[in-house]
């Protein structure tokens, strides 16, 4: 018995220590907590002034005297002080509030505007993103000023660069496409976000790996999992929203390019390197069973995007999975498909937003995304030697509604800026979730 109560007492010792650390010099908080303590006792002094006609007679301090406040009225003696009380509350309230949300804002965010912005992510509407690559780190680094109930759901497909030798040399799930998810919803300073993103330029078995993918390995052996890694390395960078693989089997995506005969192509990376037009993209195994908490997060959702990013061999490996499919369609989502700005090299060459529709619908039938964003601004200057601009043709949209807006980057015109694209989401979605409430 004695050991045991020796770590109680320990435990208490440290939570009283913890405590204690508000009366360490230089925090900013005592002097104004006291500031707190004597406004209210003036605001009770003044209201008590106030009220002695209706209280029974009392002897007024002898401090009031001494500061010569007998001369006037005591109804007069009661405001002045009671008004200097509040002045002094509402100040130390100010300093308070200023001092405690110093630590968790920025400098430049006063704190109304903090908890503004905090309060409305927190009120956002349920959204799941898939994708991969860049283009789901684009939307997610606008998404989430928005909502912090975000769910990105990431492919596993990946085999290419840094990913895919720790993918073959550790047996892990390729963390790139994780790593610049993660990234993208981090509150970290920036130079945590670099870090995460640092690629090593040259040393013997380090050259071309990325910090961040080395970091989600070290985590996944010392946690015993990647969802695990994944869920802590998002609570220590402060990530808004989730971050989830597809499915936790390890896949490959495969491809039948007619060149002119139909040849099948292996692996992600190899894909847009054959030439020849895509017939088709599917998994080995054709029946890789989703990670649960992503089918729950669709089921869940009020808005579920797919893109933008590579049509074949970023967006499609997700919804490639039979669950995930199956989740979609079982979900009472709003569902909208962000179209690519620029045509893929190897991928998507001389594509309208038209052939992108037609062959995500190609892939997992139709009636699931019935919405589309595609991109109106093409007087950027695009480097038209590597793509073209994924226009519309003058068909008709064949039962889908296609918002048009401009969501270019200019200084990355082929990519997404991501606040563009984040406003013009969210405002369709707003507009038509009002739309539809006026029909129920």
């Amino acid at each position: 018995m004695a050991p045991m109560s020796s770590k109680v007492s320990q435990s208490k010792w440290r939570v009283w220590l913890n405590e204690s650390k508000w009366l360490y010099i230089g925090l900013g908080f005592k002097r104004w907590l006291v500031l707190l303590f004597l406004g209210i006792g003036l605001v009770v002094i003044g209201w008590t002034l106030l009220l002695v006609d209706w209280l029974a007679p009392i002897q007024h301090p002898v401090l009031f005297p001494t500061l010569g406040v007998q001369l006037f009225d005591r109804n007069v003696r009661g405001v002045v002080i009671g008004a200097m009380g509040m002045a002094l509350v509402v100040l130390s309230l100010a300093r308070l509030s200023r001092t405690i949300v110093s630590a968790f804002a920025a400098p430049e965010t006063s704190f109304v505007e903090a908890l503004y912005r905090k309060r409305m992510r927190q009120q956002g509407p349920r959204i799941v993103a898939l994708g991969g690559g860049t283009g789901l780190a684009t939307l997610l680094r606008g998404l989430k000023e928005y909502t912090t109930q975000l769910t990105a759901v990431v492919t596993v497909a990946d085999d290419g660069g840094s990913s895919g030798r720790l993918r073959r040399e550790f047996g892990v799930l390729p963390p790139g496409d994780f790593r610049q998810c993660v990234a993208a919803l981090a509150e970290a300073e920036p130079l945590m976000t670099l870090l995460l993103q640092y690629r090593f330029g040259h040393g013997a078995g380090l050259e071309g790996h990325a910090f961040g993918n080395l970091l989600i390995v070290a985590m996944s052996n010392i946690t015993g999992s990647f969802e695990s890694a994944l869920r802590e390395l998002s609570r220590v960078l402060a990530v808004r929203g989730r971050v989830l693989p597809s499915t936790l089997h390890p896949v490959t995506l495969c491809a039948e390019k007619q060149t002119p005969h139909l040849e099948r192509v292996t692996g992600e990376s190899a894909i847009p390197k054959r030439d020849g037009h895509i017939a088709r993209v599917y998994l080995e195994p054709e029946d890789a069973p989703a990670y649960p908490e992503v089918v729950r997060a669709i089921l869940e959702a009020d808005l579920i995007i797919a893109g933008p990013g590579s049509l074949y061999t970023s967006v499609l490996p997700n919804l490639l999975v039979p669950d995930i499919q199956s989740a979609l369609r079982a979900s009472s989502a709003v569902k909208v498909y962000v179209c690519n700005i620029a045509t893929q090299p190897g991928e998507t060459d001389h594509f309208s937003v038209e052939d992108h529709i037609y062959a995500l619908e190609q892939h997992i039938g139709t009636g699931i995304f019935t919405h589309v964003i595609a991109n109106n601004n093409f007087d950027a200057n695009l480097n038209t030697r590597i793509s073209e601009w994924v226009k519309p043709r003058e068909s008709a949209s064949n039962g889908h509604t296609i918002i048009f807006a401009d969501v270019v980057d200019q200084a990355q015109p082929w990519r997404h800026d991501p606040v563009k694209l984040a406003q013009v989401i969210l405002r369709w979605y707003n507009e038509y979730s009002a739309t539809m409430s006026h029909k129920i």
